[in-house]
């Protein structure tokens, strides 16, 4: 592949500005390539492929202000550009690779296992090949089976098998050893190995076992359990019954092996099925790898996103550093992915070439093939909540994240108790806010608030989080005022409040300073929060917003925005923070809708007033459990007769014929009338 590249490589000027290192109008070409962003001091930093050169490089030469933040600070990194024109989309395929695997570039998605997977392997490059559990980077001439999710099951496997399969296991130097004092090893003696280091079977025989214990983990087992079912009938009816019963335990050993995969595809399917859990900051990635119908293995790992990419770009660059070098029948014949990737064409035709065969990437629409694909999506979606549970769990790294937070945002102490304020509302209806606290980088559900707005008029969340930000500390001065601290029996003025309420030994709901006030939103947020302390005189609260699009932290009197690096912990705990606001406005918005849903639709109810109506909210809790219920569960609430519950059934089916229908948007979490 080298000698069809061509020699075209263009470098430019070291510089440090992303528009004085930009290659001159023109003399990009337009054909396929790599190329590679470098920094000041020459390491790659980027690794990319296009089709045209010349269009996807200049995208990156546009207005900074224009490119996601990710992209702009790669370019600003960056400090020259240079390319490779290639003949085809494959080889620059295969380009990348190869300078992704060599300079390990920091801005590019790094898909690395969360740890080591074991691989089986059958040495057939040896004369005596040997079956042995192994990790790392493969050999040339070695069969290998896997990955496997244990070693452990991998050894218990491959005991099993011995049995019918007497193939060496043991090291070079166990061999060697045997073979100079003329006695097998134990395994040799109780028929677990043929022996060939004393010369009871020749190379050629014991190859001929290896081929086929290859053949077997290889999915043609069905070829093996007859042959062996035959020869048991022959030898019994030959009353050769010793020999009957030791191939009756070696077919008992293969069924055993056989039954520790799950049959998932009846139809001998050979695939690997991907899915992918995403956030703002991280991947997680699962893969079950299925032969001949059954699950062989599976791998995952979580990788940050350090590029700007979408579900296929991601897909496409896990294709890329999972595949790319493989060769052979360790490639599938079908990979499964969740999204197709932009270039799905090109892997085809690399990976076909590279196995020998047609391999086909494609997303399953139907059938047992999207099941599986769901459960292994599952997994992923598993495997992302437990590395956020882990991270967010370990006290080392949330006293890094508030040291991360405590530097960035040049505050005087670490924000030891971080709250965070979201606004929700539905076309300017429903206005709901909530607060979330973290202590010390944990969640205090306990201290969790929730806000109906109730001045502001229409869709403003500027003015929503005026209000809330005023009623929370309001209620902060109220309770200083109220319940001060005593000296002697006299208000002492340098004393803070009292956060216990004498009354019920409980701390008090608004009595807390918090080190920091994060609002979910830009500049007008910040803005309308830090003119609601200032108006209530409050001049010792931070005051921050998280900026969804980019994870831009804003401050309120700073133009531009402070950048956290994405790997940091600070930022991460943030944006945790952040999403737990929203998650919690959103159940109280949705709550709230259902409840407004009911009343609405009950307005008209002759005999049905407010009281009854708040009476059926309370029993019911919402609308679908009320269209759900009979006129005698409704005659059952407090107050409402059977005439009563009679008009509420016809009142609900009659809306039910209107056509009417509720759902969730699943973008945004808000309940939708139709």
């Amino acid at each position: 592949m080298q000698a069809s590249l061509s020699a075209c490589t263009t470098k430019v000027l070291l510089v440090a500005d992303p528009t004085t290192y930009k290659p001159k109008p023109g003399s990009i070409p337009t054909r396929p390539g790599v190329y590679r962003f470098r920094d000041k001091d020459g390491r790659v930093v980027y690794v990319g492929k296009a089709k045209n050169l010349r269009a996807r490089l200049s995208s990156y030469f546009q207005d900074i202000a224009g490119l996601h933040q990710r992209t702009a600070t790669m370019v600003t990194t960056a400090a020259s550009v240079e390319w490779t024109v290639v003949g085809t989309e494959v080889e620059a395929l295969q380009l990348e690779y190869s300078w992704i695997k060599e300079y390990d570039p920091r801005f590019n998605v790094k898909y690395r296992d969360d740890k080591s997977y074991p691989w089986l392997a059958i040495t057939l490059n040896e004369e005596y090949p040997r079956v042995m559990v192994g990790r790392g980077a493969k050999k040339k001439g070695v069969k290998y089976f896997g990955p496997y999710s244990h070693a452990w099951a991998i050894r218990d496997t491959v005991d099993t098998l011995l049995r019918v399969f007497p193939m060496r296991s043991c090291s070079n130097g166990v061999f060697k050893r045997s073979a100079q004092i003329g006695r097998p090893c134990l395994l040799g003696y109780i028929d677990k190995c043929a022996a060939p280091c004393v010369g009871k079977i020749s190379a050629e025989e014991h190859r001929e076992i290896s081929l086929d214990l290859a053949d077997f983990l290889g999915g043609r087992t069905d070829a093996f359990v007859r042959r062996i079912e035959r020869e048991m009938y022959a030898a019994s009816e030959a009353q050769d019954y010793e020999k009957a019963a030791r191939l009756r335990d070696d077919l008992g050993a293969l069924n055993k092996a056989l039954e520790k995969q799950a049959v998932v595809f009846g139809d001998g399917t050979d695939a690997d099925v991907i899915a992918l859990a995403e956030d703002p900051l991280e991947v997680a990635v699962q893969i079950f790898h299925v032969r001949s119908g059954r699950i062989r293995g599976q791998r995952g790992w979580v990788a940050d996103r350090v590029e700007d990419l979408d579900t296929a770009g991601l897909v496409s660059e896990f294709l890329l550093q999972l595949y790319a070098g493989e060769e052979g029948e360790s490639l599938p014949r079908e990979i499964l992915v969740p999204v197709l990737p932009p270039d799905s064409g090109v892997f085809e035709e690399m990976l076909s070439e590279a196995r020998g065969s047609r391999v086909t990437v494609r997303v399953p629409q139907r059938g047992d093939k999207r099941i599986l694909q769901e459960t292994v999506a599952q997994n992923a979606a598993q495997s992302l909540a437990l590395h956020k549970t882990r991270r967010a769990s370990d006290l080392t790294a949330r006293n890094q994240a508030l040291e991360e937070i405590q530097k960035a945002l040049d505050l005087p102490t670490a924000p030891l108790r971080i709250e965070c304020y979201d606004i929700s509302n539905l076309q300017g209806t429903e206005v709901v806010a909530s607060m979330v606290v973290f202590e010390d980088g944990l969640a205090r559900k306990s201290e969790y608030r929730r806000f109906v707005i109730r001045g502001v008029d229409g869709q403003n969340d500027v003015a929503s989080m005026h209000e809330v930000i005023t009623r929370r500390f309001r209620r902060l001065l109220d309770e200083r005022i109220e319940t001060p601290d005593l000296v002697n029996g006299e208000v002492d003025p340098d004393a803070g409040p009292m956060l216990i309420d004498p009354d019920t030994g409980k701390a008090r709901k608004f009595s807390y300073v918090p080190g920091l006030v994060v609002v979910d939103g830009g500049p007008p947020q910040v803005a309308a929060a830090q003119r609601a302390l200032d108006e209530l005189g409050i001049d010792d609260v931070p005051v921050c917003g998280l900026a969804k699009r980019l994870e831009e932290v804003w401050l309120p009197s700073d133009p531009d925005p402070v950048i956290m690096a994405r790997s940091s912990e600070g930022l991460y705990l943030l944006q945790r923070i952040r999403d737990e606001a929203h998650r919690f406005a959103i159940t109280h918005h949705r709550s709230r809708r259902s409840k407004s849903m009911v009343e609405s639709l009950l307005d008209d109810v002759p005999g049905l007033g407010e009281v009854r109506r708040k009476s059926l909210i309370k029993h019911f809790g919402s609308l679908k459990k009320l269209r759900s219920a009979s006129a005698a569960e409704i005659a059952l609430v407090p107050g409402i007769g059977p005439a009563t519950a009679d008009a509420i059934v016809r009142a609900v089916a009659s809306d039910a014929e209107s056509g009417k229908t509720v759902s969730v948007n699943t973008a945004t979490g808000e309940i939708v009338e139709s």
